[in-house]
Protein backbone atom coordinates (compact mmCIF):
# COMPACT_ATOMS: atom_id res chain seq x y z
CA UNK A 1 0.00 0.00 0.00
CA UNK A 2 1.27 3.46 -0.89
CA UNK A 3 2.49 5.79 1.83
CA UNK A 4 1.17 8.84 -0.07
CA UNK A 5 -2.05 10.38 1.29
CA UNK A 6 -3.95 12.53 -1.20
CA UNK A 7 -5.43 15.77 0.08
CA UNK A 8 -8.84 16.54 -1.43
CA UNK A 9 -9.92 20.07 -0.57
CA UNK A 10 -13.62 20.91 -0.57
CA UNK A 11 -13.42 24.48 0.78
CA UNK A 12 -15.05 25.79 -2.40
CA UNK A 13 -17.91 23.29 -2.28
CA UNK A 14 -18.74 22.01 1.20
CA UNK A 15 -17.06 24.99 2.84
CA UNK A 16 -18.80 27.55 0.64
CA UNK A 17 -22.21 26.03 1.40
CA UNK A 18 -21.88 27.19 5.01
CA UNK A 19 -20.91 30.80 4.29
CA UNK A 20 -23.13 33.75 5.21
CA UNK A 21 -22.75 35.10 1.65
CA UNK A 22 -21.74 33.70 -1.72
CA UNK A 23 -18.22 34.03 -3.09
CA UNK A 24 -17.76 35.62 -6.49
CA UNK A 25 -16.16 33.63 -9.32
CA UNK A 26 -12.99 35.70 -8.99
CA UNK A 27 -12.82 35.06 -5.24
CA UNK A 28 -13.25 31.33 -5.82
CA UNK A 29 -10.45 31.40 -8.38
CA UNK A 30 -8.22 33.26 -5.95
CA UNK A 31 -8.78 30.54 -3.33
CA UNK A 32 -8.26 27.79 -5.91
CA UNK A 33 -4.91 29.28 -6.94
CA UNK A 34 -3.88 29.43 -3.29
CA UNK A 35 -4.88 25.77 -2.84
CA UNK A 36 -2.83 24.84 -5.90
CA UNK A 37 0.18 26.67 -4.45
CA UNK A 38 -0.44 24.86 -1.14
CA UNK A 39 -0.01 21.52 -2.92
CA UNK A 40 -3.58 20.22 -2.74
CA UNK A 41 -4.02 17.12 -4.93
CA UNK A 42 -7.72 17.55 -5.74
CA UNK A 43 -9.72 20.82 -5.59
CA UNK A 44 -13.48 20.33 -5.45
CA UNK A 45 -14.43 23.58 -7.16
CA UNK A 46 -18.20 23.43 -6.77
CA UNK A 47 -21.53 21.92 -7.79
CA UNK A 48 -21.90 23.00 -11.46
CA UNK A 49 -25.58 22.15 -11.90
CA UNK A 50 -26.63 24.19 -8.85
CA UNK A 51 -26.53 27.62 -10.52
CA UNK A 52 -25.17 29.46 -13.59
CA UNK A 53 -22.69 31.23 -11.33
CA UNK A 54 -21.35 28.00 -9.88
CA UNK A 55 -21.06 26.49 -13.36
CA UNK A 56 -19.08 29.49 -14.56
CA UNK A 57 -16.77 29.55 -11.53
CA UNK A 58 -16.05 25.81 -11.80
CA UNK A 59 -15.26 26.26 -15.50
CA UNK A 60 -13.00 29.24 -14.78
CA UNK A 61 -11.09 27.28 -12.13
CA UNK A 62 -10.84 24.24 -14.41
CA UNK A 63 -9.33 26.42 -17.12
CA UNK A 64 -6.75 28.09 -14.85
CA UNK A 65 -5.55 25.33 -12.51
CA UNK A 66 -2.69 23.26 -13.93
CA UNK A 67 -1.01 21.38 -11.05
CA UNK A 68 -4.03 20.09 -9.11
CA UNK A 69 -6.93 17.95 -10.30
CA UNK A 70 -10.13 20.02 -10.49
CA UNK A 71 -13.29 18.23 -9.38
CA UNK A 72 -17.01 18.93 -9.64
CA UNK A 73 -19.78 17.42 -7.51
CA UNK A 74 -22.94 15.85 -8.90
CA UNK A 75 -25.85 13.87 -7.61
CA UNK A 76 -26.29 10.44 -9.18
CA UNK A 77 -28.37 12.12 -11.88
CA UNK A 78 -27.50 12.28 -15.57
CA UNK A 79 -28.12 16.04 -15.85
CA UNK A 80 -25.84 16.78 -12.91
CA UNK A 81 -23.07 14.62 -14.37
CA UNK A 82 -23.45 16.26 -17.77
CA UNK A 83 -23.10 19.70 -16.16
CA UNK A 84 -19.89 18.55 -14.47
CA UNK A 85 -18.52 17.18 -17.71
CA UNK A 86 -19.31 20.40 -19.58
CA UNK A 87 -17.88 22.70 -16.91
CA UNK A 88 -14.73 20.65 -16.34
CA UNK A 89 -14.05 19.70 -19.96
CA UNK A 90 -11.73 22.71 -20.40
CA UNK A 91 -9.30 21.31 -17.79
CA UNK A 92 -6.14 19.36 -18.52
CA UNK A 93 -7.16 16.86 -15.85
CA UNK A 94 -10.42 16.65 -13.94
CA UNK A 95 -12.57 14.44 -11.75
CA UNK A 96 -16.32 13.95 -11.54
CA UNK A 97 -17.52 13.23 -8.01
CA UNK A 98 -20.98 11.70 -7.86
CA UNK A 99 -22.78 10.68 -4.68
CA UNK A 100 -25.81 8.80 -3.42
CA UNK A 101 -27.09 8.14 0.09
CA UNK A 102 -26.69 4.59 1.38
CA UNK A 103 -27.79 4.59 5.03
CA UNK A 104 -31.15 3.03 5.86
CA UNK A 105 -32.54 6.29 7.21
CA UNK A 106 -31.63 8.15 3.98
CA UNK A 107 -32.68 5.36 1.62
CA UNK A 108 -36.08 4.93 3.29
CA UNK A 109 -36.95 8.46 4.40
CA UNK A 110 -35.30 10.62 1.72
CA UNK A 111 -34.90 8.55 -1.43
CA UNK A 112 -37.78 6.14 -0.78
CA UNK A 113 -36.24 3.39 -2.90
CA UNK A 114 -35.07 -0.16 -2.31
CA UNK A 115 -31.42 -0.99 -1.71
CA UNK A 116 -31.27 -2.75 -5.08
CA UNK A 117 -32.54 0.40 -6.82
CA UNK A 118 -29.90 2.49 -5.06
CA UNK A 119 -27.15 0.15 -6.26
CA UNK A 120 -28.49 0.39 -9.82
CA UNK A 121 -28.56 4.19 -9.65
CA UNK A 122 -24.98 4.31 -8.33
CA UNK A 123 -23.68 1.98 -11.04
CA UNK A 124 -25.46 3.96 -13.77
CA UNK A 125 -24.08 7.25 -12.44
CA UNK A 126 -20.50 6.01 -12.32
CA UNK A 127 -20.75 4.55 -15.84
CA UNK A 128 -22.20 7.80 -17.18
CA UNK A 129 -19.44 9.83 -15.52
CA UNK A 130 -16.83 7.55 -17.12
CA UNK A 131 -17.99 8.84 -20.51
CA UNK A 132 -16.35 12.15 -19.61
CA UNK A 133 -13.27 11.04 -17.66
CA UNK A 134 -11.44 8.02 -16.28
CA UNK A 135 -11.14 9.83 -12.94
CA UNK A 136 -14.50 9.19 -11.24
CA UNK A 137 -15.20 9.31 -7.52
CA UNK A 138 -18.30 7.81 -5.92
CA UNK A 139 -19.47 8.75 -2.41
CA UNK A 140 -21.68 6.63 -0.18
CA UNK A 141 -23.46 9.48 1.61
CA UNK A 142 -23.97 8.83 5.33
CA UNK A 143 -21.67 5.81 5.16
CA UNK A 144 -21.02 6.15 8.89
CA UNK A 145 -24.61 5.02 9.56
CA UNK A 146 -24.81 2.47 6.72
CA UNK A 147 -24.97 -1.24 7.58
CA UNK A 148 -21.55 -2.69 6.86
CA UNK A 149 -22.88 -5.49 4.64
CA UNK A 150 -24.67 -3.04 2.36
CA UNK A 151 -21.74 -0.63 2.41
CA UNK A 152 -19.39 -3.40 1.24
CA UNK A 153 -21.80 -4.22 -1.58
CA UNK A 154 -22.04 -0.58 -2.67
CA UNK A 155 -18.26 -0.10 -2.66
CA UNK A 156 -17.71 -3.28 -4.67
CA UNK A 157 -20.31 -2.36 -7.29
CA UNK A 158 -19.08 1.24 -7.60
CA UNK A 159 -15.53 0.04 -8.24
CA UNK A 160 -16.77 -2.59 -10.68
CA UNK A 161 -18.67 0.16 -12.58
CA UNK A 162 -15.47 2.19 -12.95
CA UNK A 163 -15.03 4.37 -9.86
CA UNK A 164 -11.33 4.96 -9.26
CA UNK A 165 -11.94 6.58 -5.87
CA UNK A 166 -14.65 5.59 -3.40
CA UNK A 167 -15.44 7.99 -0.60
CA UNK A 168 -16.71 6.88 2.82
CA UNK A 169 -18.25 9.98 4.45
CA UNK A 170 -19.22 10.38 8.06
CA UNK A 171 -21.78 12.87 6.77
CA UNK A 172 -23.34 13.79 10.10
CA UNK A 173 -20.25 13.41 12.29
CA UNK A 174 -21.80 10.50 14.17
CA UNK A 175 -19.03 7.92 14.50
CA UNK A 176 -16.15 7.65 16.94
CA UNK A 177 -12.53 7.06 15.81
CA UNK A 178 -12.50 3.37 16.79
CA UNK A 179 -15.86 2.79 15.10
CA UNK A 180 -14.91 4.65 11.93
CA UNK A 181 -11.53 2.95 11.73
CA UNK A 182 -13.29 -0.43 11.96
CA UNK A 183 -15.55 0.51 9.02
CA UNK A 184 -12.50 1.19 6.82
CA UNK A 185 -10.77 -1.97 8.06
CA UNK A 186 -13.87 -4.05 7.23
CA UNK A 187 -13.97 -2.66 3.71
CA UNK A 188 -10.37 -3.64 3.08
CA UNK A 189 -10.98 -7.13 4.44
CA UNK A 190 -14.32 -7.81 2.74
CA UNK A 191 -14.46 -5.99 -0.63
CA UNK A 192 -12.70 -8.22 -3.18
CA UNK A 193 -11.82 -5.49 -5.72
CA UNK A 194 -10.87 -2.76 -3.24
CA UNK A 195 -7.29 -2.71 -4.50
CA UNK A 196 -8.59 -1.20 -7.76
CA UNK A 197 -9.61 2.10 -6.14
CA UNK A 198 -8.42 4.64 -3.60
CA UNK A 199 -10.51 4.73 -0.44
CA UNK A 200 -11.29 8.28 0.65
CA UNK A 201 -12.93 9.70 3.77
CA UNK A 202 -14.96 12.87 4.36
CA UNK A 203 -15.61 13.49 8.06
CA UNK A 204 -17.79 16.12 9.68
CA UNK A 205 -17.16 17.71 13.04
CA UNK A 206 -20.57 17.58 14.77
CA UNK A 207 -19.01 15.82 17.79
CA UNK A 208 -15.60 17.43 17.36
CA UNK A 209 -14.13 14.19 15.96
CA UNK A 210 -13.64 14.96 12.26
CA UNK A 211 -9.84 15.04 12.32
CA UNK A 212 -9.60 12.10 14.74
CA UNK A 213 -11.92 10.01 12.56
CA UNK A 214 -9.95 10.93 9.43
CA UNK A 215 -6.72 9.89 11.12
CA UNK A 216 -8.26 6.57 12.23
CA UNK A 217 -9.31 5.95 8.62
CA UNK A 218 -5.81 6.69 7.34
CA UNK A 219 -4.33 4.26 9.87
CA UNK A 220 -6.69 1.59 8.51
CA UNK A 221 -5.81 2.11 4.85
CA UNK A 222 -7.65 5.19 3.53
CA UNK A 223 -5.37 7.15 1.22
CA UNK A 224 -7.40 10.27 0.51
CA UNK A 225 -8.77 12.73 3.05
CA UNK A 226 -11.45 15.27 2.13
CA UNK A 227 -11.07 18.41 4.21
CA UNK A 228 -11.30 22.21 4.19
CA UNK A 229 -9.13 25.17 5.11
CA UNK A 230 -9.83 26.20 8.72
CA UNK A 231 -12.30 23.30 8.93
CA UNK A 232 -15.17 25.38 7.50
CA UNK A 233 -18.26 23.57 6.22
CA UNK A 234 -21.82 22.49 6.91
CA UNK A 235 -22.95 22.76 10.53
CA UNK A 236 -19.85 22.28 12.76
CA UNK A 237 -17.60 21.98 9.72
CA UNK A 238 -15.23 19.45 8.21
CA UNK A 239 -11.89 17.95 9.04
CA UNK A 240 -9.29 20.74 8.87
CA UNK A 241 -6.75 20.45 6.08
CA UNK A 242 -4.06 22.14 8.16
CA UNK A 243 -4.58 19.68 11.03
CA UNK A 244 -4.38 16.59 8.80
CA UNK A 245 -1.33 17.90 6.97
CA UNK A 246 0.59 18.82 10.12
CA UNK A 247 -0.32 15.60 11.94
CA UNK A 248 1.15 13.59 9.07
CA UNK A 249 4.20 15.85 8.89
CA UNK A 250 4.85 16.13 12.63
CA UNK A 251 4.31 12.40 13.28
CA UNK A 252 5.95 11.18 10.07
CA UNK A 253 8.27 8.78 11.88
CA UNK A 254 5.39 7.02 13.62
CA UNK A 255 2.88 7.01 10.75
CA UNK A 256 5.27 6.66 7.80
CA UNK A 257 2.97 8.72 5.56
CA UNK A 258 3.47 11.71 3.25
CA UNK A 259 1.39 14.42 1.56
CA UNK A 260 2.19 16.94 -1.17
CA UNK A 261 1.20 19.87 1.08
CA UNK A 262 3.70 22.74 1.18
CA UNK A 263 3.27 23.51 4.86
CA UNK A 264 4.80 26.99 4.70
CA UNK A 265 1.76 28.06 2.64
CA UNK A 266 -0.70 27.03 5.37
CA UNK A 267 -0.87 30.30 7.31
CA UNK A 268 -1.26 32.46 4.22
CA UNK A 269 -3.97 30.22 2.75
CA UNK A 270 -5.82 30.18 6.08
CA UNK A 271 -5.82 33.99 6.24
CA UNK A 272 -7.00 34.31 2.64
CA UNK A 273 -9.91 31.91 3.16
CA UNK A 274 -10.86 33.59 6.44
CA UNK A 275 -10.87 37.02 4.77
CA UNK A 276 -12.74 36.11 1.61
CA UNK A 277 -15.24 33.85 3.34
CA UNK A 278 -15.88 36.25 6.22
CA UNK A 279 -15.23 33.38 8.65
CA UNK A 280 -12.92 34.45 11.50
CA UNK A 281 -10.58 31.80 12.89
CA UNK A 282 -10.96 31.22 16.63
CA UNK A 283 -7.87 32.25 18.58
CA UNK A 284 -7.20 28.77 20.00
CA UNK A 285 -7.69 26.96 16.68
CA UNK A 286 -4.96 24.36 16.13
CA UNK A 287 -2.17 25.30 13.71
CA UNK A 288 -3.62 28.61 12.43
CA UNK A 289 -5.23 30.29 15.46
CA UNK A 290 -3.74 33.52 16.81
CA UNK A 291 -2.75 31.73 20.03
CA UNK A 292 -1.48 28.52 18.40
CA UNK A 293 2.15 29.49 19.06
CA UNK A 294 1.61 31.81 22.04
CA UNK A 295 2.83 31.04 25.55
CA UNK A 296 1.41 32.89 28.54
CA UNK A 297 2.51 30.64 31.40
CA UNK A 298 5.80 31.76 32.95
CA UNK A 299 7.00 28.15 33.08
CA UNK A 300 6.15 27.68 29.39
CA UNK A 301 7.83 30.95 28.38
CA UNK A 302 10.98 30.03 30.29
CA UNK A 303 11.06 26.59 28.68
CA UNK A 304 10.61 27.90 25.14
CA UNK A 305 13.37 30.48 25.63
CA UNK A 306 15.76 27.73 26.74
CA UNK A 307 14.71 25.20 24.09
CA UNK A 308 11.88 25.84 21.62
CA UNK A 309 10.78 22.20 21.47
CA UNK A 310 10.00 22.08 25.20
CA UNK A 311 6.50 23.39 24.46
CA UNK A 312 6.37 23.62 20.66
CA UNK A 313 6.09 20.40 18.66
CA UNK A 314 6.37 22.38 15.41
CA UNK A 315 7.71 25.83 14.63
CA UNK A 316 5.63 28.83 13.55
CA UNK A 317 7.90 29.07 10.50
CA UNK A 318 6.94 25.53 9.42
CA UNK A 319 3.39 26.72 8.67
CA UNK A 320 4.48 30.08 7.25
CA UNK A 321 4.06 32.34 10.27
CA UNK A 322 6.72 35.07 10.26
CA UNK A 323 7.66 37.60 12.91
CA UNK A 324 6.57 41.20 12.39
CA UNK A 325 9.26 43.61 11.18
CA UNK A 326 9.35 47.36 11.77
CA UNK A 327 11.65 48.41 8.92
CA UNK A 328 9.20 49.83 6.37
CA UNK A 329 8.69 53.61 6.19
CA UNK A 330 7.87 56.16 3.50
CA UNK A 331 11.60 56.18 2.67
CA UNK A 332 11.51 52.49 1.68
CA UNK A 333 11.78 51.93 -2.06
CA UNK A 334 10.02 49.53 -4.39
CA UNK A 335 12.83 46.99 -4.17
CA UNK A 336 12.39 46.83 -0.38
CA UNK A 337 8.65 46.21 -0.71
CA UNK A 338 9.28 43.52 -3.32
CA UNK A 339 11.92 41.91 -1.06
CA UNK A 340 9.64 41.90 2.00
CA UNK A 341 6.75 40.38 0.03
CA UNK A 342 9.09 37.71 -1.34
CA UNK A 343 10.20 36.90 2.23
CA UNK A 344 6.53 36.64 3.18
CA UNK A 345 6.06 34.05 0.43
CA UNK A 346 4.44 36.14 -2.32
CA UNK A 347 5.58 35.92 -5.93
CA UNK A 348 5.76 38.98 -8.19
CA UNK A 349 2.92 37.61 -10.33
CA UNK A 350 0.68 37.66 -7.23
CA UNK A 351 0.38 41.46 -7.24
CA UNK A 352 0.94 44.70 -9.15
CA UNK A 353 4.08 46.17 -7.55
CA UNK A 354 3.39 49.75 -8.60
CA UNK A 355 -0.18 49.70 -7.25
CA UNK A 356 0.90 48.15 -3.95
CA UNK A 357 3.80 50.58 -3.64
CA UNK A 358 1.57 53.63 -4.12
CA UNK A 359 -0.85 52.32 -1.50
CA UNK A 360 2.12 51.62 0.77
CA UNK A 361 3.38 55.20 0.46
CA UNK A 362 -0.06 56.60 1.31
CA UNK A 363 -0.29 54.30 4.34
CA UNK A 364 3.29 55.07 5.44
CA UNK A 365 2.54 58.82 5.33
CA UNK A 366 -0.42 58.19 7.62
CA UNK A 367 1.06 55.62 10.03
CA UNK A 368 4.78 56.29 9.84
CA UNK A 369 5.82 52.66 10.19
CA UNK A 370 4.26 49.88 8.11
CA UNK A 371 4.29 46.35 9.50
CA UNK A 372 4.27 43.04 7.68
CA UNK A 373 0.60 42.51 8.49
CA UNK A 374 -0.16 45.96 6.99
CA UNK A 375 1.71 45.03 3.83
CA UNK A 376 -0.19 41.75 3.52
CA UNK A 377 -3.48 43.59 4.05
CA UNK A 378 -2.59 46.05 1.28
CA UNK A 379 -1.71 43.17 -1.01
CA UNK A 380 -4.98 41.41 -0.26
CA UNK A 381 -7.00 44.54 -0.96
CA UNK A 382 -5.03 45.26 -4.14
CA UNK A 383 -6.00 41.82 -5.43
CA UNK A 384 -9.68 42.54 -4.78
CA UNK A 385 -9.53 45.88 -6.62
CA UNK A 386 -8.56 44.09 -9.79
CA UNK A 387 -11.98 42.52 -10.06
CA UNK A 388 -13.90 43.78 -13.10
CA UNK A 389 -15.07 47.05 -11.50
CA UNK A 390 -18.31 48.58 -12.75
CA UNK A 391 -18.41 50.85 -9.67
CA UNK A 392 -15.37 52.87 -8.53
CA UNK A 393 -14.98 55.39 -5.72
CA UNK A 394 -13.70 58.71 -7.05
CA UNK A 395 -14.35 61.06 -4.15
CA UNK A 396 -15.56 60.85 -0.54
CA UNK A 397 -16.09 63.50 2.09
CA UNK A 398 -17.85 62.81 5.40
CA UNK A 399 -18.68 65.13 8.30
CA UNK A 400 -19.82 64.31 11.81
CA UNK A 401 -19.38 65.53 15.34
CA UNK A 402 -21.11 66.58 18.51
CA UNK A 403 -24.41 68.34 17.69
CA UNK A 404 -23.66 68.10 13.95
CA UNK A 405 -25.94 66.21 11.57
CA UNK A 406 -23.71 63.60 9.90
CA UNK A 407 -23.43 64.06 6.14
CA UNK A 408 -21.43 62.59 3.27
CA UNK A 409 -20.69 63.40 -0.36
CA UNK A 410 -19.82 60.46 -2.59
CA UNK A 411 -18.69 60.52 -6.20
CA UNK A 412 -18.77 57.17 -8.02
CA UNK A 413 -17.83 56.06 -11.47
CA UNK A 414 -20.71 53.91 -12.69
CA UNK A 415 -19.67 52.30 -15.93
CA UNK A 416 -18.66 55.24 -18.12
CA UNK A 417 -20.52 57.85 -16.03
CA UNK A 418 -19.48 59.87 -12.99
CA UNK A 419 -22.27 60.51 -10.46
CA UNK A 420 -22.17 62.57 -7.25
CA UNK A 421 -24.69 62.62 -4.42
CA UNK A 422 -24.80 64.16 -0.93
CA UNK A 423 -26.89 62.79 1.91
CA UNK A 424 -27.33 62.76 5.67
CA UNK A 425 -27.66 59.83 8.04
CA UNK A 426 -27.47 58.71 11.65
CA UNK A 427 -23.68 58.55 11.28
CA UNK A 428 -21.06 59.25 8.62
CA UNK A 429 -21.09 55.66 7.29
CA UNK A 430 -24.88 55.64 7.11
CA UNK A 431 -24.82 59.00 5.32
CA UNK A 432 -22.29 57.70 2.80
CA UNK A 433 -24.34 54.56 2.23
CA UNK A 434 -27.48 56.64 1.68
CA UNK A 435 -25.64 58.74 -0.90
CA UNK A 436 -24.57 55.57 -2.71
CA UNK A 437 -28.13 54.23 -2.67
CA UNK A 438 -29.27 57.51 -4.24
CA UNK A 439 -26.69 57.03 -6.99
CA UNK A 440 -28.07 53.53 -7.53
CA UNK A 441 -31.63 54.84 -7.64
CA UNK A 442 -32.29 52.95 -4.38
CA UNK A 443 -31.56 49.64 -6.05
CA UNK A 444 -32.77 46.64 -4.03
CA UNK A 445 -29.55 46.19 -2.04
CA UNK A 446 -30.00 45.83 1.72
CA UNK A 447 -27.03 45.79 4.10
CA UNK A 448 -27.80 43.13 6.71
CA UNK A 449 -24.45 42.94 8.52
CA UNK A 450 -21.64 45.43 9.12
CA UNK A 451 -18.51 44.53 11.07
CA UNK A 452 -15.51 46.68 11.85
CA UNK A 453 -12.15 45.18 12.79
CA UNK A 454 -8.62 46.45 13.10
CA UNK A 455 -6.12 44.96 10.69
CA UNK A 456 -2.97 45.04 12.77
CA UNK A 457 -2.14 46.41 16.19
CA UNK A 458 -2.33 49.72 18.02
CA UNK A 459 -4.32 52.92 17.58
CA UNK A 460 -3.01 53.43 14.04
CA UNK A 461 -4.12 50.01 12.77
CA UNK A 462 -5.91 49.81 9.43
CA UNK A 463 -9.70 49.69 9.57
CA UNK A 464 -11.23 46.63 7.92
CA UNK A 465 -14.96 46.62 7.29
CA UNK A 466 -16.87 43.47 6.39
CA UNK A 467 -20.34 43.90 4.87
CA UNK A 468 -23.03 41.38 3.98
CA UNK A 469 -25.85 42.61 1.74
CA UNK A 470 -28.96 40.95 0.33
CA UNK A 471 -29.79 41.36 -3.35
CA UNK A 472 -32.41 39.42 -5.32
CA UNK A 473 -32.64 36.70 -2.69
CA UNK A 474 -28.87 36.15 -2.46
CA UNK A 475 -26.29 37.34 0.02
CA UNK A 476 -23.04 39.00 -1.05
CA UNK A 477 -19.95 39.67 1.06
CA UNK A 478 -17.68 42.68 0.68
CA UNK A 479 -14.45 43.82 2.33
CA UNK A 480 -13.05 47.31 2.64
CA UNK A 481 -9.69 48.48 3.95
CA UNK A 482 -8.49 52.00 4.75
CA UNK A 483 -7.01 54.10 7.53
CA UNK A 484 -10.39 55.86 7.67
CA UNK A 485 -13.40 53.89 8.91
CA UNK A 486 -15.89 55.63 6.60
CA UNK A 487 -13.71 55.01 3.54
CA UNK A 488 -13.28 51.35 4.55
CA UNK A 489 -17.07 51.02 4.87
CA UNK A 490 -17.66 52.61 1.46
CA UNK A 491 -15.02 50.35 -0.14
CA UNK A 492 -16.78 47.31 1.34
CA UNK A 493 -20.16 48.33 -0.10
CA UNK A 494 -18.63 49.05 -3.52
CA UNK A 495 -17.06 45.60 -3.41
CA UNK A 496 -20.56 44.16 -2.89
CA UNK A 497 -22.04 46.25 -5.69
CA UNK A 498 -19.43 45.03 -8.17
CA UNK A 499 -20.26 41.44 -7.23
CA UNK A 500 -24.01 42.03 -7.65
CA UNK A 501 -23.29 43.56 -11.07
CA UNK A 502 -21.31 40.45 -12.09
CA UNK A 503 -24.13 38.21 -10.80
CA UNK A 504 -26.66 40.14 -12.91
CA UNK A 505 -24.47 39.70 -15.99
CA UNK A 506 -24.23 35.94 -15.41
CA UNK A 507 -28.02 35.68 -15.00
CA UNK A 508 -28.58 37.67 -18.19
CA UNK A 509 -26.15 35.43 -20.09
CA UNK A 510 -28.06 32.38 -18.87
CA UNK A 511 -31.41 33.86 -19.99
CA UNK A 512 -29.93 34.69 -23.39
CA UNK A 513 -28.51 31.17 -23.78
CA UNK A 514 -31.89 29.64 -22.91
CA UNK A 515 -33.61 31.89 -25.48
CA UNK A 516 -31.12 30.87 -28.17
CA UNK A 517 -31.59 27.22 -27.24
CA UNK A 518 -35.36 27.68 -27.42
CA UNK A 519 -35.92 26.67 -23.79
Amino acid sequence: MTNQVKIFDTTLRDGEQALPASLSAKEKLQIALALERLGVDVIEAGFPVSSPGDFQSVQMIAREIKNSTVCGLSRAVKGDIDACGQALGVAEQFRIHTFLATSEIHVNAKLRKSQDEIVEMAVAAVKHARRYTDDVEFSCEDAGRTHIDYLCRMVEQAIKAGATTVNIPDTVGYTTPTEFGDIINNLFNRVPNIDQAIISVHCHNDLGLATANSLAAIENGARQVECTINGIGERAGNSSLEEIAMILQTRREMLGLETNIQSKEISRTSKLVSQLCNMPVQANKAIVGANAFSHSSGIHQDGVLKAQNTYEIMTPESVGINKNNLNLTSRSGRHVIKHRLTELGYNLEDYNLEDVYQQFLALADTKGTVYDYDLEALLFFDQQKHEAAHFKLLYLQANSGHEIIPSATVKLQVGDEEVTRTSTGNGPVDAAYEAIMQILGHQDVEVVDFKLDSKGEGADALAQVSVIAEYKGRRFHGLGLATDIVEAGVNALIYVLNNTHIADQIDQQKIQQERVAGV
